[in-house]
């Protein structure tokens, strides 16, 4: 398996210009090595009969860091990795994984990775550890939990809130056998996730007060002249109120993932596709926004791999009629869904919590006989942790 460890560093003044240097040099590979492909594979494909690739771009690299010594500071794994970052958006792009690929901006984009034989982790105290980073030296950062497993790469990225390090690591894990009961989960708005036996469970209500005030706060910087001292702290202040809602999310992403994945073997949520359901649209904006701090795909993808590491398993059915299906007589009316709440089915008399009665919905549409009934038997998306298999 690969898992993420992620601490926040405290570097000293010198540390810090020295991380920023190496994030702007990566940046301007990433860059050079962007508008090279985008503008001059042309020439280069008539001079030498060959496509620009990421071996090639490295050999100009090296000439690079032998012409300018502001870049040969820079230590060349670093580098590599951003050009390798490129070659691997290309091939994304050309395989319809991803739209084609954009420069990196100053302010958005400040960070690097080197390899993980190129670091050096040592404890200092109970709370405290130092990473010993590539012509930087040992900086210190918040031990908040071991690193487990073999580190691959490691990143180090600056947000609104401070500079982090990022260590990708594998771990050797053999999945145990899991016969714990399966549970549906339908996802929504009042209510994050609902699940098939009655619970509720939403985020934190502190993320409604922060997004109240990161609205207040963007308001103000609407107001701000451009270019100005007091808009350049206005922004930073909405940076920091939208970072510091990301992470009171993640966190209990993680928490809930982790409560769900120790109480049941199997998963079944609906196959949701996010990105069409925020997109623009006349009257959408507060509904896009409410889908957006849930964080849905997110802890979707949370979820699947901490399954994956109890042997448990991440299934996915079709979403339709879900909300509109009588889980006790399996009659499909839009008429017995009443509010946003109450699910009062029109001819069994059934009534049930709406996003209960769809979170039983989801579970039964795992049930092979109920799939080859609806005519949906074909194929059902499972994926567990990075993997993604059709199952019957």
């Amino acid at each position: 398996m690969h898992r993420g460890f992620r601490y926040k560093l405290a570097p000293t003044d010198e540390q810090e210009a020295a991380l920023r240097q190496f994030a702007g040099v990566c940046r301007l590979v990433y860059n050079l090595g962007f508008e090279q492909r985008r503008d001059f594979w042309r020439q280069h494909l008539r001079q030498t009969g060959k496509h620009i690739s990421f071996a090639s771009q490295c050999r100009e690299l090296t000439k690079l860091r032998a012409e300018f010594d502001w870049i040969a500071a820079v230590p060349s794994v670093a580098q590599e990795q951003a050009l390798r970052d490129l070659d691997r958006a290309y091939g994304d792009f050309f395989k319809g994984k991803k739209d084609y690929p954009t420069l990196r901006r100053k302010g958005l984009n400040e960070s690097f990775r080197t390899k993980g034989r190129e670091v050096t982790v040592n404890r200092l105290n109970a709370k405290w550890s130092a990473v010993r980073l590539p012509k930087i030296g040992w900086v210190k950062f918040r031990d908040t939990r071991a690193i487990v497993g073999t580190v691959k790469t490691a990143t180090v990225s600056l947000d609104a809130l401070g500079w982090n390090i990022s260590f990708a690591c594998e771990i050797e894990h053999q999945a145990p056998a899991n016969n714990l009961p399966s549970v549906g989960i339908d996802r929504g708005v009042a209510n994050t996730l609902s699940l098939s036996t009655g619970e509720h469970l939403s985020v934190p209500a502190s993320l409604g007060a922060i997004d109240r005030r990161h609205r207040r706060a963007q308001q103000v910087l609407a107001r701000r002249e451009k270019g100005s001292k007091r808009r350049l702290r206005q922004l930073r202040r909405c940076a920091k109120l939208s970072a510091k809602r990301a992470r009171i999310r993640r966190d209990w992403h993680h928490r809930a993932a982790l409560g769900i994945a120790e109480r049941f073997g199997t998963v079944v949520m609906e196959d949701l596709k996010v990105v069409n359901m925020t997109a623009a649209g006349p009257g959408k904006r507060g509904l896009n926004r409410s889908i957006v701090n849930q964080g849905w795909s997110a802890f979707e993808t949370i979820l699947a791999y901490k399954l994956e590491e109890r042997g448990g398993t991440l299934v996915k059915v079709p979403a339709a009629y879900t909300s509109q299906t009588c889980s006790e007589c399996g009659t499909i009316d839009k008429r017995s869904r009443e509010s946003q709440a109450r699910f009062n089915c029109l001819h069994c008399g059934f009534t049930a919590h709406a996003d209960v009665n769809a979170a039983i919905n989801i579970r039964r549409g795992n049930t092979p006989l109920l799939r080859v009934e609806a005519g949906t038997a074909p194929a059902v998306e499972t994926r567990t942790g990075n993997h993604t298999a059709k199952a019957a």
